[in-house]
């Protein structure tokens, strides 16, 4: 008896591990690699990898749109000649979302989700949301001079995205002058 026991609870422990792993395999989709968006930004060329030093108040511009504290000294982009690629996460809900927003001319290029994380709100991901960026550029109090419609359901994808779209044209106005 105490055999067969055991044996049930461990059919029952081996079928959990395989649910929750299969679960948080779908929970994390990539949708472009950081080396394919590059390369399509900059039309093959990889572009030169950077890094940004935040002094105090670019640190602290950035903690202003995010609305809440961040942990960097330091933000990784791309160049090829006055354009620029950035790759950040922010929390939608409770994961990191992954976004690349490509600048040009101080005008947002293109904006794609690379690594959705979150169960819910993936629309975000879609190029009929992500299209809405296009073109977009930062007024005088750092906020995005296209209104950005949400989407029902995936009001803190929404946001994270806007933010990180405006984090990057301020990051962009200090490397490209």
């Amino acid at each position: 008896m105490q055999t067969r026991l055991r044996s049930y609870l461990m059919l029952i422990m081996m079928g959990l591990a395989v649910y929750f792993s299969a679960f948080n395999a779908i929970a994390a989709s990539q949708y472009q690699s950081n080396e394919a968006f590059i390369s399509q930004a900059f039309n093959g060329s990889g572009g030169e990898a950077k890094v940004l030093w935040l002094d105090d108040d670019l640190k602290q511009a950035v903690e202003v749109i995010l609305a809440h504290r961040f942990n960097k000294m330091r933000v990784r982009y791309w160049q090829h000649n006055d354009e620029t690629v950035w790759i950040m996460d922010e929390i939608g809900k409770e994961s990191p979302i992954t976004v690349a927003v490509h600048i040009k001319a101080h005008y947002i290029a293109r904006t794609k989700v690379l690594i959705y994380r979150e169960s819910r709100g993936d629309e975000v991901r879609h190029d009929f949301f992500t299209d809405q960026f296009k073109s977009a550029k930062l007024d005088d109090q750092h906020q995005l001079d296209k209104h950005i419609d949400g989407i029902t359901g995936a009001t803190l994808s929404v946001r994270a995205l806007t933010k990180l779209s405006r984090i990057a044209l301020l990051l962009h106005a200090h490397v490209v002058q």
